[in-house]
């Protein structure tokens, strides 16, 4: 037990549809190393963790050998906390169908213990250990990327509910009725749907559509416009871009005041491609929260913004759920 505690580093998976990173973190949360590999070059989730372990070999060497890591953690797309499982991913070419061990498999790879969560989760405790959160014992965290995540922390714990899938806000439904939009998850009218990345861009078409406001987006071909698009777009003060990020902002603004109701936190912390639109997106989202929270909630919670780099935000919080194990 005593050996245990002496080692000094962690690994830290950020388990994205697209990529899988791993980096070496110390306990000051400096990443000391990164490899990667694409996820969905593996069809089976053997081929995935052998891949993996080959991928951590070099890393590792570098700061002595496995004997100086103490855990893994790893941040995951339906990642269950309590079973150490990815269940029923859509994103995972080896992970939609049905449930993996993955914790369980890198474990007896790698022979170190390895914890597992969802990766808005992770990335709320990555934020409370190394960035704005700090000090902080609620709060939620909004992940605004191809979809929206969350991570919710009362009293200073992770909320996981009964079965480890706690904190779902990016599927609570704004829209009800045929004119809710269809969302990845099968139901309708989700948050997720209109204020992730994709759903910014299809907004705008939306917008493009039903308006003959000029616009710089009108240049591009609708299907390929991107949630990036809107964002220079509105930087230069076009006109309907600003729209869709005020269309934006007010959902997520009313979606907050919402979930205000049931945690009462301190501040709601936003991470991803979405906020590096600054006031474009935070200003309508204050101003709507304001307009819709309940009266003794107005005012209270700070609206921030993570401090952490993207690159490292995702792999610094799945490395700190090793520290814990």
């Amino acid at each position: 037990m005593e050996m245990q505690e002496q080692k000094p580093f962690v690994i830290g998976l950020d388990l994205g549809g697209t990529n899988a990173v791993f980096g070496i973190v110390d306990q000051r949360g400096q990443v000391l190393a990164t490899n990667s590999i694409k996820t969905g070059a593996y069809k089976t989730v053997d081929d995935f963790v052998a891949a993996g372990v080959e991928a951590l070999k070099p890393i590792v060497a570098k700061v002595g050998g496995i004997g100086q890591i103490k855990a893994m953690g790893i941040g995951a797309p339906n990642g269950n906390f309590y079973r150490g499982t990815i269940e029923f991913a859509p994103n995972l070419a080896w992970g939609h169908d049905g449930v993996v061990p993955l914790a369980e498999m890198f474990s007896k790879k790698l022979n170190i213990p390895v914890g597992l969560t969802n990766d808005a989760n992770a990335a709320a405790i990555g934020e409370m250990q190394y960035g704005v959160a700090r000090g902080m014992k609620n709060f939620i965290m909004i992940t605004l990327g191809t979809g929206v995540g969350s991570g919710i922390v009362v009293d200073g714990k992770m909320v996981y509910g009964s079965d480890g899938f706690a904190g779902e806000l990016g599927h609570v439904v704004m829209v009800r009725g045929e004119e809710g939009r269809s969302c990845g998850c099968g139901r309708t009218g989700c948050l997720e749907a209109y204020c992730s990345a994709t759903g910014v861009a299809r907004t705008a078409r939306e917008f493009l559509e039903k308006s003959d406001e000029p616009s710089l987006l009108r240049d591009m071909k609708a299907e390929e416009i991107t949630s990036l698009d809107v964002s220079i777009a509105a930087s230069k003060g076009d006109k309907l871009a600003l729209e869709v990020y005020a269309f934006t902002g007010d959902m997520l603004g009313q979606a907050c005041a919402d979930f205000a109701t049931f945690s009462s936190p301190e501040a709601f912390i936003f991470f991803g491609g979405l906020t590096k639109a600054g006031d474009l997106i935070m200003k309508p989202i204050i101003e709507s929260y304001e307009k819709h929270a309940l009266k003794i909630f107005k005012g209270k919670p700070k609206f921030l913004i993570s401090s952490l780099d993207d690159a490292a935000a995702a792999v610094l919080g799945a490395s700190a759920i090793g520290w814990e194990l």
